[in-house]
Order: C-alpha cells, then structure tokens, then sequence
C-alpha cells in the first residue's frame, strides 16, 4: 500500500487543438479497473470537483508494461480513436470527454462512462451461473440499441466500425443503456458503403470475422459490421465465443472449455460462417431474434440487410407490441 500512495496523480494537458480543458486524472492504482484490451487499459475515473458531483468518465490509457515500440503503435490507435470519437454524438455510442498529454508524455482517452460492464462481462457471469440465454426482449432491445448505433455511423458518419463484438458493447445497470465503444479500428465508407482506400484493412476480431474479411481480395462495405452484429445476438442466446465450441466433445459435465480438445482445423473452417444454434435451449419468443441473427449472417454480405433496415425492421415489431 506504501507504494500506491507514492503514486502522483496524473496531470493532463490540453493539446493545442482541443480547446481549454482542464483535466486531473488519478493514478492508476487509484482508480477502478473496468477492462482492457490490447494494449491499453481502461479505467472507472470518479469526478467530485470542489464537492460536487459530477458523472463518472471512463479514462483508456496505454499499458505501462508494453515495450517501447509497442507503446509507440498504441498511442498512434489511441490519437486516431480520439479524433474519431470527438466527431460522434450518439446515445448508442460511448460519447467522448477529453484527450490529453500526461505528465510522462503519454496520452489518456477520456470519455463517457457507459457502463462497469461490457456485454461480453455480463455474458460470462451468465454462463457462469447456468442461467441459459438471455430473455428474448432483453436480446431485442440490445439488437435495436446496437442498430441505431451502427445506422449513425454507417449513414451519418460514413464509418465502418471495424471490430463489433460482445465485449465492445457496454450496458448500463440493467440493461438501462447499451452504447456501442472502441471506434479506434474504424474505417471510413465512400458514398458507395465501401471502404476503398487501399492503406486502410479490415483489423476486427477472428471469431467475430465476416467471410470478405478472410479473403485476400474481400470487398469490405458497411455490412462487414452486420455480420458480427448477428453474431453478437448469437452470443446471448449460447453464452459462447463464436466457433470456439465446436462439438458436445469439447466440453465436459461442467461446460468447462479443455484447450487440449481444440479442434483448430474444425475451428478455422468455420470461420466467416453461421454457427448453429441450440434449438432446445429457445421457445418460441426467440424466433425474432433467430431469423435475425440469421439473415445477418449470410455468408454473402450483399444477404444481410443494412443497418438502417435493421432499425426500421425492429421499430417497426417495437410499435405492435
């Protein structure tokens, strides 16, 4: 503990260009961690000014234990997820707050505290629990939040989000709020939905990866983020990582995944494809949400439909309820 309390805080200054923000960010080890990714940390940074009480931010900084050029390609996503983020405006995406040098020369992502869970955490301790699937309108309202956040920045914004997955989705107390975050692999689409600069490829995330995304000649367009969305309604009614569990033999009485049994073959030839469902596990109430996830994960990207005909599909089922 001794040495947590030598820890100074971190002091950020303002780059020239985002106007005058004065902003003071504890120390890591006192703040609440809320996840990370690949080599960044994110954490839960509490705002309480002169006694007042403002809402909480959620502060994305580099991982001190990379090495040196590691830490030099994570500031540059970092700046770039930055200048992206500070041009959003929506309630179904983490909105942004502040982006700053530290005291070490090191740059802090500041931005809308969405969440201390992602979906993918609350998947996790569902499977956990042996809960089963999530409830039927639960997966609805996840799949219409996710929606309009994609319909916002594929038609207003022209970008293609770039790596949608469970656990770049975070949720609000119960399902309250669900923002769509981590923009920072993002892509920008011609007037044609395409993204056509040659120096920008599809990053995304294995499992969650559309067939064109696989291909060394793969045209990447606005529906490269359908099909992990589709996937990502997968996930709350399995409660698994896409591919991964492959056959009943890979798990064992207490659906413990042995990486010994990992087919990978099986694996990689599954990639970019439909994973099945399990039918006995999902009454009627699903259906909705079935045929959903299904037409969104054609392997053919011209079969899934687009954002904003997701949107209007589902507010339209919203209004006769």
């Amino acid at each position: 503990m001794e040495a947590l309390k030598s820890q100074p805080n971190v002091v950020l200054r303002d780059k020239p260009d985002e106007g005058p923000v004065s902003v003071t960010i504890p120390a890591s080890p006192f703040m609440q961690k809320l996840g990370y990714g690949t080599g960044v940390n994110v954490y839960l940074m509490k705002r309480s000014p002169r006694g007042l009480s403002r809402s909480p931010w959620a502060v994305k900084k580099i991982n001190s234990k990379c090495n040196s050029k590691q830490q030099s390609i994570y500031q540059q996503r970092l700046n770039e997820e930055a200048k992206i983020l500070r041009n959003l405006q929506h309630p179904n995406i983490v909105g942004y707050r502040a982006f700053a040098e530290a005291n070490d020369g090191s740059m802090c992502l500041a931005m809308e505290f969405g969440g201390e869970k992602s979906l993918n955490d609350l998947i996790e301790e569902r499977s956990a629990a042996h809960l089963g699937p999530f409830p039927a309108a639960t997966i609805f309202k996840v799949a219409l939040s996710m929606a309009r956040g994609l319909k916002y920045l594929h038609n207003d914004k022209k970008l293609l989000h770039g790596d949608i997955k469970s656990s770049n989705v975070v949720v609000k107390g119960d399902f309250e709020a669900i923002k769509i975050c981590d923009v920072g692999v993002s892509l920008p689409l011609d007037e044609n939905m395409t993204v056509s600069n040659p120096e920008m490829s599809y990053i995304g995330t294995e499992p969650w990866k559309p067939k064109e995304a696989l291909q060394d000649d793969g045209v990447i367009t606005d529906r490269a983020d359908i099909f992990p969305y589709g996937l990502t309604l997968w996930e709350m009614m399995t409660l698994s990582v896409p591919h991964l569990n492959l056959s009943e033999d890979t798990e064992d009485e207490d659906d413990s995944y042995d990486e010994d049994d990992f087919d990978e073959e099986a694996y990689y030839s599954a990639l970019g494809t439909r994973p099945a469902l399990n039918m006995e596990e999902l009454d009627q109430s699903y259906q909705y949400m079935i045929d959903l996830f299904s037409v969104c994960t054609s392997e053919d990207p011209k079969q899934r439909p687009s954002a904003a005909c997701i949107v209007e599909a589902l507010e339209a089922n919203l209004s006769q309820e």
